[in-house]
């Protein structure tokens, strides 16, 4: 048998309210590139991945799924497992009875705001392992990104290891599911009356790329609600 990335796996915390509760369920049945689950995730839109058993002490991940409807049905996604140039890839298919994670990582949240008070409020209001938009920024601009996009959150979360994007638009506060590319949880949130910057806050005024300088310009709000 080729090597294989074994991972270590631990109970995810269930969240209540506004956070998306993680499930652990497994594979009912499966048809090519859809399955269903004994058990469906809360919310469709969902994320999880799918655990393979080959002995009593070996274990890995082999697929990322999404949940497509509320009966339990989910796709697996195409795209790599782990974010990682020195694992081998893992060809194991999907199988009945495989264990599955629901809301996996979902404790990891990066949060864009505003603004340093929204930021803090945030931070202060949850308890979670928040990743500072700083880190986003500098992937951003080694990448040569101009603006957040799902496509680049998607690049970030995959190679940082991050669940959740915690976003504040205008009047309300919304949970983007970076792999899925949905929203996962919505609520009312007072916007605060201090000015935005853009394109999210962090503590750089300037990074070497340029765009981040003083001649960035753009709306937050406008930027956070196309995501």
């Amino acid at each position: 048998m080729h090597k294989i990335a074994f991972i270590a796996l631990f109970s995810l915390p269930l969240f209540a309210g506004f956070f998306p509760k993680s499930i652990h369920t497994s594979i009912q049945s499966i048809q090519q590139q859809t399955a269903t689950l004994n058990t469906p995730f809360p919310l469709n839109g969902m994320s999880g991945i799918v655990i393979h058993d080959y002995n009593s002490a070996s274990r890995a991940i082999t697929s990322r799924i999404v949940q497509t409807d509320t009966k339990g049905g989910v796709s697996l996604l195409p795209t790599d497992i782990l974010h990682h140039d020195k694992l081998p890839t893992i060809k194991t298919a999907v199988q009945k009875g495989d264990k599955v994670i629901g809301g996996y990582l979902y404790d990891t949240v990066l949060v864009l705001a505003p603004n340093e008070k929204t930021y803090t409020n945030v931070i202060h209001t949850y308890h979670k392992k928040w990743i500072h938009p700083d880190l986003y920024a500098l992937f951003l601009s080694t990448h040569g990104e101009r603006q957040p996009t799902k496509e680049n959150l998607l690049q970030f979360a995959k190679a940082y290891q991050v669940g959740l994007i915690y976003i504040v638009r205008k009047n309300e506060a919304v949970l983007l599911d970076p792999i899925s590319g949905k929203i996962v949880g919505k609520k009312s949130a007072t916007t605060s009356s201090q000015a935005a910057q853009f394109p999210f806050y962090m503590h750089f005024d300037k990074l070497d790329s340029g765009w981040f300088g003083n001649d960035a310009k753009g709306d937050y709000y406008s930027s956070m609600g196309a995501l």
